[in-house]
């Protein structure tokens, strides 16, 4: 007989989205508004996006953005990739997933919000982003599932021509973005090509297993 889920917790945005954690069998999944939104059974390609922008970075001591928490794994895959002199931005928009990630989930990714190169911001990365004037040498956006297969549609603004805009002033003059998606998004790459962004997109296994659902990363550089 299959393993009931067990609920954990429940979150809720300003906007009214609601976030559930839940666990069956040693797995954990976070679910948004009755869609999986994330979960400890793959996340290869969640390390892949902070290490294919790291590998990039030419900076020494580079200032690094994690837009979403998440489960902790692209802030664990960044501080294992960046130099001991590092500094590492994570933005979360909700204290519950943070309380979650210090709690239940801490195992998951080896607690790194306690690695002292990390600073949590608790807030809107939107905003976050829009007061930066160049401050990060990358910035690692993984919010909602993409810039189409999104759960809340307020995260939209973030991929597009004006959300661009502001990462591009995020950014440092030879900074990386890198944007994970669960599918390729023709429209997330028009957007780019109509900026000016140098881009490429790389495919990579949920699990990093042949066969499995194919993620991708989108790796720009601002001109």
């Amino acid at each position: 007989m299959t393993e009931s889920w067990e609920e954990l917790a429940r979150a809720r945005t300003a906007a009214g989205d609601e976030l559930i954690l839940r666990r069956r069998a040693g797995i954990f999944e976070i679910r948004c508004n009755g869609y999986d939104l994330m979960s400890n059974r793959a996340h290869r390609s969640e390390e892949a996006l902070a290490q294919l922008a790291l590998e990039e970075l030419r900076a020494p001591a580079p200032r690094i953005l994690v837009g979403g928490l998440g489960l902790g794994f692209t802030l664990r895959a960044a501080l294992h990739a960046a130099p001991p002199e590092s500094r590492v931005t994570v933005c979360e928009l909700l204290p519950e997933i943070v309380a979650w990630n210090r709690g239940p989930l801490a195992l998951l990714a080896g607690r790194p919000l306690d690695d002292p190169r990390v600073t949590l911001r608790i807030g809107d990365i939107a905003a976050l982003i829009a007061s930066a004037d160049r401050r990060f040498d990358a910035v690692l956006l993984d919010v909602d599932n993409g810039p189409d297969a999104l759960c809340c549609a307020a995260n939209g603004g973030l991929y597009s021509p004006e959300g661009l805009a502001r990462l591009r002033s995020a950014l440092t003059t030879e900074g990386v973005l890198a944007v994970w998606s669960a599918d390729p998004s023709p429209n997330f790459e028009a957007a780019l090509d109509a900026a000016g962004w140098a881009w490429r997109a790389q495919e990579i296994a949920a699990r990093g297993v042949a066969g499995d659902p194919l993620h991708v990363v989108y790796t720009a550089r601002r001109f």
